[in-house]
C-alpha cells in the first residue's frame, strides 16, 4: 500500500517572517483557512483554523516575495509533528506544513475560491 503525507491549503498569510540561512532563503508563515457551516438553529458559523508553514526557496518554489501579511495563497505540503522540551522541563509540540509549492491566488479569482 502507498503512503501519503499531503496537504493544500488555500489561505491568507498572517503573520510573515522571510530570513536568509546559509545560501538559501526561507519563508516562516502563518496561513488561515476559513470555513462556514450552519447550525442545526439555522444560525451560521465562521470558523478559522491557523497552520503554520515553512517554505524553502528552490525547486517548485523559486521566489518568495509575495508571501506576506494579507497575501492570498495556495500551499502544497507535507505536515511534520516535532516534540521538544522547554527549559522549564515541560514537553512542547508543534505541528507545521512544509511547504512543496506556494503560488499567490489570482485576485480576481480569489473571491470564488476562498
Amino acid at each position: 500500500m502507498e503512503q501519503l503525507n499531503r496537504i493544500d491549503l488555500r489561505g491568507v498569510v498572517g503573520k510573515a517572517q522571510i530570513r536568509t540561512v546559509g545560501e538559501r532563503k526561507v519563508a516562516n508563515f502563518s496561513l488561515a483557512t476559513s470555513r462556514a457551516y450552519g447550525k442545526r438553529d439555522g444560525s451560521s458559523v465562521m470558523e478559522t483554523e491557523w497552520h503554520n508553514v515553512v517554505a524553502w526557496e528552490g525547486g517548485m518554489i523559486t521566489d518568495l516575495s509575495f508571501i506576506n501579511k494579507g497575501a492570498k495563497l495556495f500551499v502544497t505540503g507535507r505536515m511534520t509533528y516535532r516534540k521538544w522540551t522547554g527549559n522549564d522541563g515541560q514537553d512542547h509540540y508543534d505541528s507545521e506544513v512544509i511547504a512543496a509549492k506556494v503560488e499567490p491566488i489570482n485576485e480576481s479569482l480569489s473571491s470564488q475560491i476562498l
